[in-house]
């Protein structure tokens, strides 16, 4: 039997399409947002412009955990599906206290394996439980953009 979608799992896929469409053309929000307008599209809901926008704030902060925690990894080398889907599970687990962790891991896990490859899952899902750890104990926090 399918799983039942979500709206924060649809609102999680229209946000990551936003993100990397803004990282890729080093376009803003509003740029993105229009572009869509014009070709027709519907406007993405509120919990996926919280996404971008919090993650757009929180960026230098997000990207130092990115970098500190992907071993062997450059950041602006990493697939940029990957980049951002880090991105916006690490702003759901430090700033979106109403989420529990574990479900935005699974979420971003299951959006690499969807627009990416299993090994960026399993990646993915590395470095966020070695974060998520890290913060659990006390050892890793951001300070809010």
């Amino acid at each position: 039997m399918a799983r039942q979608e979500s709206s924060r799992t649809r609102q999680r896929r229209s946000a990551l399409r936003i993100l990397f469409e803004m990282d890729m053309n080093d376009s803003t929000l509003v740029e993105v947002l229009e572009g869509r307008r014009q070709v027709g599209e519907d406007e993405p809901g509120e919990f996926a412009i919280e996404l971008v926008k919090g993650v757009r704030m929180n960026l230098a902060a997000i990207d130092s955990v990115i970098s500190d925690y992907s071993q062997g990894w450059v950041i602006d080398r990493m697939p940029g599906v990957d980049r951002n889907i880090l991105r916006m599970a690490l702003f759901e687990i430090f700033f979106e206290n109403d989420i529990p962790a574990g479900a935005s891991i699974d979420e971003a896990v299951e959006l690499a394996k969807e627009f990416s490859t299993e090994d960026s899952g399993k990646f993915i899902n590395g470095l966020l439980g070695r974060a998520n750890r890290e913060r659990e104990e006390g050892r890793l926090s951001l300070p809010a953009g």
